[in-house]
């Protein structure tokens, strides 16, 4: 399969790349600078602006599935960050008719008990989560071919075990009955294993222990 990775070099894109190449697809590694890539014989890095949907149409048309790997920067312009490229990835996805999948934040999730999760974020990365929660009601709103992915809890990286629970919308909870946590290299296999298999469309669904 071939596969456009926007955000290669991210925490969690990186990882999804690693994880990509590993089940022998071809990537198109999309990244502000491609010295920061590892050379490897099925990626391919290029340097593209992901909010400039013009840059990323003909990338997407020769790939197929788009893998958004990007959030805002946690800053008071997050939010606008996050709708500008968004914007730019629906208008993607709307002119190719490829697939987009999207590393979305567990902010747009609730609770087991029905409350907002972004209620619980804490404020040091609230502008981020504000953000991803904003794009994924975009993607929702839009006529768009879209699937997101978000972590129950924490992400950060660790250890690659294959073994993890999904969920739909309801974050996955600890024991404690607090968000959960999963590694960004556990994470990676969920997000390979829905671009192989798709099982969910149109929605958001989250992957923690």
């Amino acid at each position: 399969m071939n596969i456009l990775l926007i955000g290669a070099t991210g925490m969690i894109g990186s990882r999804i790349l690693n994880e990509a190449v590993s089940r022998g697809h071809n990537v198109t590694a999309a990244v502000r600078d491609v010295s920061k890539l590892t050379p490897h014989d099925n990626v391919t890095p290029i340097a593209l602006d992901a909010n400039v949907a013009a840059e990323t149409i003909p990338r997407a048309e020769a790939s197929d599935v788009i893998i958004s790997a990007i959030s805002p920067r946690n800053t008071g312009d997050a939010v606008a960050e996050a709708v500008t490229f968004t914007e730019s990835l629906i208008e993607v996805q709307q002119a190719t008719g490829k697939r987009l999948l999207m590393v979305g934040g567990g902010s747009s999730l609730y609770m087991p008990d029905g409350q907002n999760a972004l209620d619980l974020t804490p404020d040091s990365i609230l502008p981020e989560a504000t953000g991803m929660r904003r794009a994924y009601a975009m993607l929702v709103d839009a006529d768009t071919d879209f699937t997101v992915l978000a972590p129950g809890g924490m992400i950060q990286p660790g250890e690659r075990t294959g073994k993890f629970r999904l969920a739909g919308r309801t974050m996955l909870t600890n024991a404690e009955g607090g968000k959960g946590n999963i590694s960004a290299e556990d994470f990676a296999i969920a997000m390979m294993d829905e671009v192989e298999t798709p099982k969910h469309f149109g929605t958001i669904f989250n992957v923690a222990y």
